[in-house]
């Protein structure tokens, strides 16, 4: 199981492929986690926003997380798979955080609670029920999409929790960061691609970013050129990936990380599952056009 030291480094939310019937497609699956787990990343991530979490069941992450473990193991390869396990309810969550420990998952990404707007007494709750599972717990933080916001001294609390080990922060700004910076904190992870380098800059681990489905090596390159002391270098590593961002959440994610991944024949189908609809054809020409002008690594 994952602790306080492994959250560092690229961790990748996977994509659920589907087929043009809806169902999951578990063959591209395989094919497109082995070409991810050939990088340089520190871990993935299964059942996330970008695997499109609130229309995938539990049976389909159950096969995921069983593959994803099979071709680790094939690959020789060690590193963390994270499974998103959060819901609005409180026992739901607790229930698929035990589920994903029994699947042998070595960590869960819990979301603050969405929808119904607890308190943060409430919030505060529910993660440290989460946190008495026995699974290392990451916490995750995205008010856009949750309607709460937790407070910087929730978040502390949060964080003190025993078996929470960091956060992902999606909140959309460096303030999080810098207030938690203030203080002995466990790592945190930028979640909101945009701020990957500005995050690393105030003292982010690493990141959790959904952009580095396309061309991993890239964001491999911006964190270690980081990591060694090449800050100037990273910078310029990452501006070049700066309209690639901008692309990819154009339009909800993950319609164009999709396209993307079809046209390289790395998933079979582009299909997305209702609500949810494919890339605009705007969209796509707009990813070719910024990957055409792209000089990045294989």
């Amino acid at each position: 199981m994952m602790n306080e030291q492994h959250v560092q480094g690229i961790y990748i939310p996977v994509i659920a492929p589907f087929s043009d019937d809806n169902k999951l497609d578990i063959e591209s699956y395989r094919k497109y986690v082995t070409h991810l787990a050939k990088h340089d990343i520190q871990g993935l991530v299964v059942n996330g926003t970008t695997g499109e979490s609130p229309t995938v069941s539990w049976d389909e992450v159950k096969q995921m997380v069983e593959v994803t473990k099979e071709i680790l193991i094939s690959l020789n390869k060690t590193i963390p798979i994270v499974v998103g396990t959060g819901t609005n309810d409180t026992y739901s969550t607790v229930h698929r955080t035990e589920m994903a420990a029994e699947l042998g998952a070595d960590a869960a990404l819990v979301v603050t609670p969405y929808y119904n707007r607890p308190t943060q007494e409430g919030i505060l709750e529910h993660f440290s029920s989460a946190s008495r599972t026995g699974l290392p717990i990451l916490v995750y933080e995205i008010p856009a999409r949750t309607g709460s916001r937790m407070t910087l001294d929730t978040m502390r609390k949060v964080l003190d929790l025993d078996g929470v080990i960091g956060l992902k922060d999606s909140t959309g700004g460096l303030d999080l960061l810098l207030g938690l910076t203030q203080y002995k904190t466990k790592p945190v992870l930028c979640g909101e691609d945009a701020y990957f380098h500005a995050m690393l800059c105030q003292g982010a681990a690493g990141g959790m970013v959904a952009s580095a489905n396309i061309h991993t090596q890239r964001y491999v390159e911006v964190y270690q050129r980081f990591a060694s002391g090449e800050v100037n270098a990273s910078r310029d590593s990452f501006k070049e990936l700066q309209p690639l961002i901008s692309d990819v959440f154009a339009e909800p994610a993950p319609a164009s990380i999709k396209w993307w991944l079809a046209q390289q024949q790395l998933i079979a189908s582009a299909k997305l599952r209702l609500p949810l609809t494919g890339a605009s054809e705007i969209a796509k020409q707009r990813l070719l056009d910024t990957l055409a002008n792209m000089v990045v690594p294989t």
